[in-house]
């Protein structure tokens, strides 16, 4: 079990109704509308309570006649507490967590409807318009300068400048007039890591 899927699970189970519908199963697997009933509940509103805990993976489904039966995933419901919070990585879990908020923060700032409003003065946020950018490429494919100028000028009038940082920061290689996206170095990435932790521990 992965630390999001452990989160997914706690957030499922934090409704009432939800922790009734779960007693309830426990007893026996039960169809949405014997559920509704038991409960004085919507059918709606007791669906919409199922997909939530099957999404988490809580509960499992199966078609009986007519109806959809539920019931519990006893596997699930056999692991303790301490399985549920006890993990190795979870200081690297924390820190990609805050990463991809400092992520997405940044693209929020910086983007509207998929336009890029300006190019960042500091270094870090830069890169990860840049990031996000290259992300409209295709690894392996080779460009011309126009077809690269032209996916850029989709997102950024200033397509000169998008296209010489992507070579002065080793985001694409240039070579006789043509364009390729680089794979990026994992020294690299792991100073953007930190560069990126250290910006946060900040703030």
């Amino acid at each position: 079990m992965t630390i999001a899927e452990s989160i997914n699970i706690m957030k499922s189970l934090g409704d009432s109704s939800r922790i009734m519908i779960i007693n309830s199963l426990l007893e026996k697997p039960q169809y949405v509308e014997e559920l509704a009933a038991r409960f004085n509940l919507a059918p709606s509103t007791v669906s919409f309570h199922l997909k939530k805990m099957e999404k988490a993976g809580l509960l499992r489904k199966r078609k009986d006649q007519y109806y959809m039966v539920f019931e519990v995933n006893q596997k699930l419901f056999n692991t303790t507490l301490k399985e549920f919070v006890s993990f190795p990585n979870i200081e690297k879990y924390v820190q990609d967590e805050r990463i991809n908020e400092y992520r997405k923060k940044v693209i929020q700032t910086f983007f509207k409807n998929g336009k890029l409003l300006k190019i960042p003065a500091q270094h870090k946020k830069r890169w990860i318009v840049l990031e996000e950018i290259a992300g409209k490429f295709i690894e392996n494919k080779i460009y011309t300068e126009s077809e690269v100028d032209s996916k850029i000028k989709e997102i950024f009038e200033d397509y000169c400048s998008i296209r010489r940082y992507f070579v002065e920061e080793k985001i694409m290689v240039r070579k006789e007039g043509k364009y390729q996206l680089i794979q990026q170095n994992p020294e690299k990435l792991s100073g953007l890591r930190k560069s990126y932790i250290d910006s946060i521990k900040m703030r």
